[in-house]
This record gives C-alpha cells, sequence and structure tokens, in this order.
C-alpha cells in the first residue's frame, strides 16, 4: 500500500541523498548506517524498562534507520552506483533490519513471545514470497496489506501510544502477525494466479 508512494517519497529525498553523496556515502555505506540504527533500536527496545522515554527513542531509531534504507536507493538510482550485489546486500540487511527490532521488542517483553515469533516469520515470509516470485519473472511489490512501509509505521506508531499504554505493542505485534501471514497467503495467491 505504502509502497505506491514510494517514487514520490524518493524524489523528495532526492536533495539529502545529494549531500550523502557529497560527504562520501556510497549506497552501500548508507546501507551500513541504517542496519547500525537497527540495531541501536532493537537493542534500545530490549532495554526500554531503564527508562520507559526509551519507547520513544526505539522508533525514532527505527524510523531514522527506514530513511537511510530509502536514501541508499536514491543515491544509487540518481548517481549511476546501482549494482548487483548493492540491490541483494540491501535487501539483505533489510531483512536484519526487521528481524533485530523484532528480536529486540521480544526480548524487552514488550509482546507476548508466541506473538512476536509469528509476526518475526510474517515479515521474513513476505519478503521471501516477493524475492521467490520476482525470481521467476513475476513482480510482488504493493502486493499485500503488509509490506515493510506498513510494518515499520505500525510498529512506530504502536511503541509511541505505548509510552502512556504499554499493551499497545503488544496487541499491535499481535495485528502485525496476523497482517503479514495474510499478506503471505495474498501473494500466494497472486502468484498462483498468474502462474495458472
Amino acid at each position: 500500500m505504502l509502497t505506491k508512494l514510494k517514487k514520490q517519497v524518493q524524489t523528495a529525498l532526492t536533495s539529502s541523498a545529494n549531500v550523502l553523496h557529497n560527504m562520501g556515502l556510497t549506497p552501500n555505506r548508507v546501507s551500513i548506517v541504517g542496519i547500525t540504527l537497527s540495531l541501536l533500536a532493537g537493542v534500545v527496545y530490549s532495554q526500554w524498562h531503564i527508562n520507559r522515554a526509551f519507547l520513544i527513542l526505539a522508533p525514532i531509531l527505527m524510523l531514522i534507520s527506514g530513511l537511510f534504507d530509502a536514501l541508499d536507493g536514491v543515491i544509487a538510482r540518481v548517481h549511476g552506483e546501482a549494482t548487483i550485489f548493492g540491490a541483494f546486500f540491501d535487501s539483505m540487511l533489510d531483512r536484519y533490519a526487521d528481524a533485530i527490532v523484532l528480536c529486540g521488542i521480544i526480548a524487552g517483553g514488550l509482546t507476548n513471545i508466541a506473538w512476536g515469533l509469528a509476526a518475526l516469520v510474517g515479515s521474513m515470509m513476505v519478503s521471501y514470497a516477493r524475492a521467490r516470485a520476482e525470481a521467476a519473472g513475476i513482480k510482488m511489490e504493493s502486493v499485500g496489506l503488509a509490506e515493510r512501509a506498513e510494518r515499520i509505521v505500525l510498529i512506530g506508531f504502536a511503541s509511541i501510544i505505548s509510552y502512556f499504554w504499554i499493551d499497545a505493542l503488544n496487541w499491535s505485534i499481535l495485528l502485525l502477525a496476523v497482517l503479514t501471514n495474510f499478506t503471505v497467503l495474498q501473494r500466494a495467491n497472486y502468484f498462483h494466479k498468474l502462474t495458472k
């Protein structure tokens, strides 16, 4: 759903991408900054009991990480630095980023473990379904309810609400578990229809 706005967002980020490129940052280095921020977000989620304000800091780190994830692609496109390895590297780090944040939420006791694991598996499978379908030549971008952008927004919004109502993140992870696994079914159905 939010993927449809991707081109508009990338256009808006061009000036920021130019600044980073002029600082000497390559797309792969920007990807590394993004995964580092996700790692910090995961650690902050796991340690939220030290300071409740971490429930605000963690989603901010996660959202900035998502911004860097968008910027690496813009730099690659605008400055002609797109490579097959770069696309692979970026996609691989995105999966790690998703897993790290969810593991931090689970480790911090912010969600039921079963719900957290179901959301983690669903998130990985959404990405796998797309990768596998596109390897077979079928585009999956914007197919399904819970693509990466939606997942990041849901977790970020729920985290901020959790500062005031701690159970918000727990219930949002359950919703994420349902939506991600439903998205996998949507993608499987879409693939089946196109390959019949």
